[in-house]
Parts: C-alpha cells; sequence; structure tokens
C-alpha cells in the first residue's frame, strides 16, 4: 500500500511537472503568435508606407519631367531664336534629354536644313567656335529668365562672342541690345570688339598701368 502510494505521489509530482512545462511552453508559444502578430502589423504599416513613398516618388517623377520638358521648350525655343537671329533662319537648337549612369543628361545639337535636308550636328562641329558662343551665350539669357525664383540684378558678359566672325557680329551687338530692351534687364559686359563697343549706352576704356586700372569714359557719338 505504501509503495502505491509513493508511486500515486510520484505520478502526480510528474503531471504537475508536465503541466508546468506546458504551460511554461503555452506562454512562450502565446509570446510568439503575439510577437508575430505585432510583426505583420509592422510590416503591412511599412508595406502601406511603401506603397505611399512609391507613388510620391512616381508623383515627384512626372512633375519632375513635366518641368525638364518645360524648360527644356522654353531653352530650345530662345536659343533658336538667337540662333536664327544671329546666323540663319534655318537654324534650329535641339536638347536631347539622356539618362547616363542614373543621372540625367541634356545632349545639345544644332539642327540646319541644306537643299531640304536635316543635318544634325553638335554645337562645336557647326561653323566652328562662333555657334558656340552664341549658344552660350543663349542659354546664359535663358537660364536668367527662366530661373524661379527670378534671378535679379544685370547681365554681366566677358568678351561674349569672342569667336563670331565680322560677317554676324554686328548681329549679335544688335541680339544683346534687343536681350537688354525686351527684358528690361542691365547688361554690363566687357569687350575689345568695336563693333559690340558701339551697341552700349555708356562705354568706359580700362587701362593698366603701373599696376593701375585706368578708367576713361568714352563718347559714342
Amino acid at each position: 500500500m505504501v509503495l502505491y502510494d509513493e508511486y500515486i505521489d510520484k505520478l502526480k509530482h510528474q503531471v504537475q511537472r508536465e503541466k508546468e512545462e506546458y504551460y511554461k511552453e503555452k506562454g512562450k508559444m502565446e509570446n510568439i503568435i503575439e510577437q508575430i502578430k505585432d510583426n505583420e502589423k509592422k510590416l503591412n504599416e511599412i508595406k502601406l508606407k511603401s506603397d505611399r513613398l512609391l507613388q510620391v516618388k512616381l508623383l515627384f517623377q512626372n512633375v519632375s519631367h513635366f518641368a525638364r520638358e518645360q524648360s527644356k521648350r522654353q531653352m530650345e525655343h530662345l536659343v533658336t531664336q538667337c540662333l536664327q537671329y544671329i546666323f540663319d533662319p534655318s537654324f534650329e537648337f535641339r536638347i536631347e534629354i539622356v539618362e547616363k549612369a542614373n543621372r540625367i543628361e541634356g545632349e545639345f545639337y544644332v539642327v540646319s536644313k541644306v537643299n531640304g535636308q536635316e543635318i544634325v550636328t553638335r554645337p562645336q562641329d557647326s561653323r566652328g567656335g562662333g555657334v558656340v558662343d552664341v549658344i552660350s551665350l543663349a542659354i546664359r539669357i535663358a537660364m536668367m529668365q527662366i530661373s524661379e525664383p527670378k534671378i535679379q540684378g544685370p547681365l554681366i558678359l566677358d568678351e561674349p562672342a569672342k569667336h563670331v566672325s565680322e560677317d554676324y557680329i554686328m548681329n549679335v551687338a544688335d541680339f544683346i541690345k534687343q536681350v537688354s530692351s525686351i527684358f528690361k534687364r542691365q547688361i554690363i559686359m566687357v569687350t575689345h570688339n568695336n563693333h559690340l563697343l558701339e551697341s552700349a549706352d555708356v562705354c568706359y576704356r580700362v587701362e593698366l598701368k603701373d599696376g593701375v586700372s585706368i578708367v576713361t569714359p568714352l563718347n559714342l557719338t
């Protein structure tokens, strides 16, 4: 009888230990389930945030593309007008937007027509440095005019159109004069070219003597 009671007690203790182990493991499992639910909730929140960020990214890309196209068209129009005014009415300026190494870049081209055939060249390959000078000048003007917020103050030019031939330099002088008048912007220009000099409203000669700059007003009349 004593052995039987001891056996029963032993079984009871064993059952109790098994119960304790069961509830212990059950508690762990419930904690794991709660962690899984919590992680699933966080994952869903991250997915939702990721979807929103993707939508924002797409929106920014669309807005950026639209703004880029607007600026591209404005710049093409202004530079084309400049080229046509100075060189030839058949000239056209084009910008090709390309993606290189995850960066957006613009390639510049000059389009001209010869005998009805369209010829597309890079600026440096089209009539030499004069075209490059004029495009550079026109792009500077375009950037100042289309920038937001507006860039205030004068346009400062240092030896503009220095590679433009005598055949077209008068057109450059007239173009600069027109830009100042149309956009109501003062232009301060440093030049050695007499044709550009004569287009100025006010002119000064600056000479360096013994390390000192001597400024002398010039009478253009």
